[in-house]
């Protein structure tokens, strides 16, 4: 557990010294002063509103309070290899002694860093939840103190999350591994049910983890739905939104598909619009020019899927436009909440055009293949290893899927069993090894039935939020559970 209450002053000199600020906002204040009593807390923060600061901060009073032992070290675990990365770098150009172990690390690399760690460098370390199945991992753990555990993107704990990873289900016993260090759980969103899981699976109870949420009411936001039909009025409707007097601000154009998003930057560029796109198949260094250059003002308006996202925290942006009908309110929630940060007026526009949602109907399938497919897959894999070695994927989908198809179960299939540890590739893309029997999970197919049906009631609140004929605010509060005060 924590060193007990630290005075106050050592955490505004981290946060002017190291961050740049000069005042905590909204309730960094007072987590952090929770967390460095050595108390574990549930965070709720919009993406972009300062939930790292949140932990960071307290990492680095307790690297810097001297007990005689061990130095401490703050473990973070996050499931996005981009962002732990992102943030890393972040951290080091501020002089922080933080360090990432990841698969994208070579052998060497990884051993290099275990070396570092064990002898007493670094603050923070960012990790995977996977990385607790290795066990020089875990040794080199033995060698530090540690006394706080961080759980970014904390919703992939629960099942009904939207983005479950099952490795996050071993948490409870993660902790029990490390000493069962004070614990800080954060997420942008999370509904009640997945508030309540987090807390199961960290086999915490709720009087043990104090719920801290900032709250969604901007009253400077206007929500707005607007039906259109086909890509000519969506078209339109875009050409207004970026011909709008922006007060020197940007704006965000959200896309589901990257072939969509390219049809209508071809079409805006004929019509002399200026804009970037960003999206997930740019080379990452394209990708951090686009999004240097937007946070910059260079390039006001972006035309972006919802791979644009994870380290945008501009003030100025007036608008953020959904040219297509996103899966959930989950993300929509979050993509809305980059606009108007400053405290001025912006817009967010939904443009609702049914014929979207068979696009988010076909994600649901493909993110949901049946028992039968797991198994038709595993099968394949297990029995099949020299020509899987041999012939790549291409080879496993021509088998799967008989010819070239726009099904990809396939893709999910070999996630889940790479997040359940079933298989693994080696180093640099190297061979795939299947390590072990499927799960119970991937093969119940009542479970599997349940879970498909989550993620179409989660469409289903979509499509009844954007026909919504009241307060659409008071909407959102009501599906996430919070009180809801109409502002005069």
């Amino acid at each position: 557990m924590g060193n007990g209450p630290i005075a106050s002053p050592s955490s505004n000199e981290i946060l002017e010294q190291v961050f740049g600020h000069t005042a905590f906002r909204g309730q960094q204040r007072a987590v952090v002063d929770h967390v460095l009593s050595g108390q574990h807390a549930l965070v709720i923060m919009p993406t972009g509103m300062g939930k790292s600061l949140c932990y960071q901060i307290p990492a680095l009073v307790l690297a810097k309070t001297d007990t005689g032992e061990r130095r401490c070290l703050t473990i973070v675990i996050s499931p996005l290899i981009a962002l732990m990365k992102d943030q890393v770098e972040s951290l080091q150009a501020k002089g922080v002694e933080a360090i990432f172990i990841n698969s994208s690390l070579s052998r060497k690399q990884r051993e290099d860093r275990y070396a570092s760690i064990a002898a007493g460098r670094h603050d923070l370390l960012y990790i995977t939840p996977e990385r607790f199945r290795k066990p020089d991992f875990l040794d080199v753990l033995t060698k530090r103190r540690i006394e706080l555990l961080a759980i970014d993107e904390a919703h992939c704990v629960s099942e009904w999350g939207h983005d479950f990873r099952p490795d996050y289900t071993r948490l409870d016993e993660i902790r029990d591994l490390l000493g069962n260090p004070t614990t800080i759980a954060l997420t942008a969103t999370a509904t009640p049910a997945v508030q309540a899981d987090i807390l199961k699976q960290l086999g915490l109870a709720q009087a043990q983890m104090p719920l801290f949420h900032e709250g969604i009411n901007r009253p400077n936001l206007t929500l707005s739905v607007e039906q259109v039909w086909g890509d000519d009025e969506k078209i339109a409707r875009i050409c207004e939104a970026t011909h709008q007097d922006l007060l020197g601000g940007s704006g965000i154009v959200y896309f589901t598909l990257i072939k969509t998003l390219t049809e209508f930057s071809d079409r805006l560029t004929n019509q002399g619009i200026e804009h970037t796109c960003y999206h997930g198949t740019l080379e990452r260094g394209e990708r951090r020019r686009v999004q240097e250059a937007f946070m910059q003002g260079d390039t006001p308006i972006v035309l972006a899927t919802n791979a644009f996202g994870m380290g945008i925290d501009k003030q100025d942006i007036r608008f953020v436009l959904h040219a297509d009908v996103p899966g959930s309110l989950e993300s929509y929630y979050q993509e809305i909440g980059r606009a108007g940060r400053d405290g001025l007026p912006a817009e967010c526009v939904l443009l609702y055009d049914e014929h979207d949602l068979t696009t988010q109907m076909r994600f649901i399938e493909s993110n949901n293949p049946n028992a039968e497919f797991y198994h038709r897959v595993y099968d394949l894999l297990a029995r099949n290893q020299e020509q899987v070695d041999a012939y790549g994927m291409e080879w496993v989908e021509e088998k799967i899927y008989g010819r070239k198809s726009h099904d990809f179960r396939l893709e999910t299939v070999l996630s889940m069993l790479s997040r359940y540890g079933v298989i693994e590739r080696g180093e640099n893309d190297g061979p795939l090894c299947v390590l072990t029997n499927l799960p119970p999970a991937l093969t119940d197919q009542a479970r599997l039935d349940q879970k498909l049906q989550r993620d179409r009631q989660k469409l289903y609140t979509l499509v009844e939020y954007a026909k919504c004929s009241d307060d659409r605010m008071a909407f959102i509060h009501s599906y996430f559970g919070l009180p809801y005060t109409v502002n005069e």
